[in-house]
């Protein structure tokens, strides 16, 4: 029996994900691992001086044509590395939170996750690796990326 069984590779389209998604189907490759690909879309809501939410009529017809958008990268994405495009999804929301709670839902035993490795600040604000790496009830794999 192999190690891994179940294999979630988030993926940003940044020019980076490609180092995620080859490490990711490297060892799916090597434990005849499923492969999930993952995007999460994180929205802020509008806000005004105020820091009060607006509503804002087209808000919501922007964020549609944005994950139809994902949806498209996602699928273009698995097509190009032979990946089931059943087996991806592109989800709304935190990205810690989706992240880890789609690995929950496919019951994976890893998730692969890119990392640029920033300290202090950077993190805090900037890094999804962090909160999915403590969040996760799974092996953590964050690949470190070579900007």
């Amino acid at each position: 029996m192999s190690a891994y069984q179940r294999i979630v590779i988030a993926v940003d389209f940044s020019p980076a994900c490609k180092q995620v998604l080859t490490r990711g189907i490297e060892l799916a490759t090597q434990n005849q691992a499923a492969v999930f690909l993952v995007h999460v879309v994180e929205f802020l809501p509008p806000i005004d001086f105020g820091y009060e939410p607006i509503i804002v009529p087209d808000w919501y017809s922007n964020e549609e044509e944005i994950v139809k958008q994902a949806e498209e990268s996602l699928a273009q994405l698995a097509n190009e590395h032979s990946i089931n495009t059943d087996h991806t999804i592109v989800l709304t929301g935190i990205p810690k939170t989706e992240i880890t709670q789609h690995a929950r839902d496919k019951q994976a035993d890893l998730i692969v996750i890119g990392s640029h490795g920033r300290h202090g600040i950077q993190r805090i604000l900037g890094s999804t690796a962090y909160p999915v790496l403590h969040n996760a009830e799974c092996d953590v794999l964050a690949v470190r990326i070579v900007d």
